[in-house]
């Protein structure tokens, strides 16, 4: 994928990966806006962790039943990546992620008719509009973030640029623990019937509702700031093929086995993630309420803030592929390790998993992604495809824990996950053939 020089006429030059050259008028401006756009959606994202115990506690919902908000949200990466990729090669970059960004906004104002209705189908089809915008929002900001600059630097830039989503991840939480879980935290729907459970459903939602109302309001903005630099880029895309095109990039076995491993890596995440406030809550493990638990969701993602930020230096140096084989060894030493003990240690462990998380994403998308040159859109494409993991995997985790009556067996499953891509760092440890 290339990209001729700006309007401006400056002369800062930056090549695509594997032969994609680029030319950028305002290249160091420009990574700037996607590391934005970075820290937007992995902060509404990582939302999904306070939601969905806050939703289980309203609609007294099974482990499985409440992972379906995942699964939900998820969804959207199976069914609009392909799409997206195909609107960025007719629109362009920055018109693909207003679009996205827009999307957002609705997936956010539909959650007014969800609390109105306090039913939980209706939170679920929020959940899945404002996953599709950041889908398309993702499958514009990974290519884009790899083209500016050199080559050799790709998987430490966009490791840097994965520490601002991880930026956004450590925040929101936060926030949206206070906000959302610290409401009627004295109240339990398991106690109610009737009128006065529908009543306190309606009353419960409506500080999820002014979360999102919030965010509404931000993401226009932002969407109009996108939209005036819609003419900033001149770009020369791959038009061939149909909206399936892409998938032919699976022919190319590194390339296959990335984007499995980014639904597993996806998936796992995910499934530790959205379960770790229960986690942290059980009598066995911390034993503290929900809210106190939820507020530390945060540090499994600052984790990975800070393992993003030493990543992208060691990348400089180091061989991607060992470093991904040597993060998946650590993330299944914690997770055996929490699952065999308890109390404070079990709990620490599976925080620390957020450390092991942090270079994996981006060093599996970099590693999938090299040699694709002007296919780089649509492999970005393909592989946010495959983040569908998180749809997938933590349901898995969750009905493996209602059978087994442990959240703590459960984590045999993102073990196995963990297994497979350290194995994919060790295949992929040479570079990629360009072609």
């Amino acid at each position: 994928m290339a990209f001729a020089q700006g309007a401006t006429g400056a002369d800062s030059a930056a090549h695509g990966p594997e032969g994609g050259g680029a030319s950028y008028a305002d290249a160091p401006d420009l990574r700037w806006f996607v590391f934005a756009l970075f820290f937007i959606f992995g902060g509404i994202t990582s939302l999904n962790d306070i939601v969905m115990p806050k939703l289980q506690e309203l609609f007294t919902l099974s482990h499985a039943q409440a992972n379906l908000v995942n699964s939900a949200f998820f969804l959207a990466y199976l069914l609009f990546s392909l799409p997206a990729a195909a609107v960025v090669r007719r629109a362009g970059y920055m018109r693909t992620a207003t679009f996205g960004l827009v999307l957002m906004t609705l997936g956010c104002l539909l959650f007014i008719p969800a609390s109105s209705s306090a039913t939980f189908g209706m939170f679920l089809l929020a959940l899945f509009v404002l996953g599709a915008g950041i889908t398309v929002v993702q499958v514009v900001a990974n290519p884009l973030i790899s083209l500016l600059g050199p080559p050799h630097t790709a998987h430490s830039r966009l490791t840097f640029a994965q520490a601002f989503n991880s930026l956004g991840t450590t925040i929101f939480p936060r926030v949206g623990s206070t906000l959302i879980l610290g409401s009627l935290a004295g109240i339990s729907a398991a106690t109610l019937s009737g009128p006065a459970l529908d009543a306190y459903r309606i009353e419960a939602s409506r500080t999820i509702v002014h979360t999102y109302l919030g965010l509404a309001v931000a993401l226009l903005v932002i969407a109009a700031v996108v939209w005036t630099r819609r003419n900033r880029l001149q770009e020369e895309q791959e038009q061939s093929g149909s909206i399936f095109h892409p998938l032919t990039l699976l022919r190319r076995s590194r390339f296959a086995f990335g984007a499995a491993c980014i639904f597993l890596y996806v998936g796992a995440e995910v499934a530790i993630g959205s379960n770790l406030v229960v986690y942290l809550a059980q009598p066995t493990v911390w034993n503290v309420p929900l809210e106190t638990a939820g507020n530390y969701v945060p540090f499994y993602w600052g984790g990975a803030l800070i393992g993003r930020f030493v990543g992208s230096a060691i990348l400089r140096f180091l061989s991607p592929g060992k470093v991904l084989a040597t993060a998946g060894s650590v993330a299944i030493a914690l997770l055996l390790f929490s699952a065999n003990v308890t109390g404070n240690a079990a709990g620490w462990a599976l925080i620390a998993v957020g450390l092991a998380n942090s270079i994996m994403f981006p060093t599996i998308f970099s590693l999938a992604s090299e040699g694709l040159g002007k296919r780089a859109a649509e492999g970005s494409g393909v592989i946010a495809t495959a983040i569908v993991g998180g749809a997938v995997i933590p349901p898995l985790y969750g009905s493996l824990a209602d059978a087994s009556g442990s959240l703590a067996f459960a984590l045999v499953l993102p073990v196995i996950c963990y297994a497979i891509i350290a194995g994919f760092g060790i295949f992929a440890r040479r570079p990629a053939v360009a072609g």
